[in-house]
């Protein structure tokens, strides 16, 4: 097995709606804002190389969106998924999975294309099965208000109308082996069953925090996204979360952090908190 980071590009969101009810003094010091509170976000993938899958997670935002659209996000950086693919010597033919950690638009926008005629959709990635959840599926198909402007139906609908979708199958929180070494948590607090994978890598565990854990700015507990559904569950399951991951010396794969790609926690008098960050070749090599 072999895994590579992938940029996808970065964009803005406000850093209050990241933040939820923390004050701005204090997220500001690991997220500074611009003059329009707007702060700076990756949209990290992550390619799982092994044997003969290639398992991509996540997709970014991608392209086929109105410039109205891109204008409210402030796209920052011209790398692309097909740009990174291409700098690990893969095509977008390649991919065999598409793990989606919940269909909210910056995670799966790029798994989803214009067609060559520009009437319809269709999957970027034409011979790769996409995996999702029964439960978060008719969640993002049948959006309640709240989450309606983030699960947009040109990302989703056209994947179960290519015929490439398939479902993992959610029993409690946890579900092991959904593919070799790669196990997945389920959370529901920032919508409902987002998966949180688990990769057993080099005899560490690499866990890809999609937004359970945006940045290393949100490790403290109260720190909690105002997008989440379901805040003081979210809470409840990144208490859980952060003490098996003290406890287990699990490797942080962050995916909307701009700045610091991984991290290790550590215990202290004020709780939980960030030990180290490092970029993943710099623990794995290249």
């Amino acid at each position: 097995m072999k895994i590579h980071p992938l940029n996808t590009g970065n964009f803005k969101l406000d850093g209050g709606a990241m933040f939820g009810v923390v004050p701005k003094t204090l997220w500001q010091k690991t997220n500074p804002a611009d003059e329009n509170n707007m702060c700076n976000w990756s949209m990290r993938c992550m390619l799982i190389e092994d044997g003969n899958r290639l398992l991509l997670i996540d997709a970014g935002i991608g392209d086929k969106q109105s410039e109205k659209f891109f204008s409210h996000y402030f796209m920052s950086d011209t790398t692309t998924l097909e740009i990174s693919l291409k700098e690990k010597g893969f095509h977008l033919d390649d991919v065999t999975d598409v793990f989606l950690t919940h269909l909210h638009f910056d995670h799966c926008g790029g798994a989803i294309k214009w067609n060559k005629e520009r009437t319809g959709f269709e999957p970027v990635f034409k011979n790769a099965h996409y995996w999702s959840t029964k439960n978060h599926w008719q969640w993002a198909t049948e959006p309640n208000p709240r989450e309606k402007a983030s699960f947009l139906s040109e990302n989703i609908l056209p994947i179960e109308e290519s015929g490439q979708l398939k479902f993992v199958d959610r029993i409690g929180t946890y579900t092991e082996n959904v593919f070799p070494n790669f196990d997945v948590f389920f959370v529901d607090g920032h919508t409902e069953s987002m998966m949180i994978p688990h990769i057993k890598y080099k005899d560490k565990t690499i866990v890809f925090m999609a937004d359970l854990l945006p940045s290393v700015g949100h490790i403290p507990l109260p720190y909690v996204m105002g997008f989440d559904t379901r805040p003081l569950l979210t809470m409840t399951e990144k208490e859980l979360f952060l003490n098996k991951a003290c406890d287990e010396n699990f490797i942080l794969f962050l995916e909307h952090d701009s700045v610091n790609e991984c991290a290790t926690l550590q215990r202290t008098e004020k709780g939980i908190r960030l030990k180290e960050s490092f970029s993943f070749s710099e623990l794995f090599g290249k």
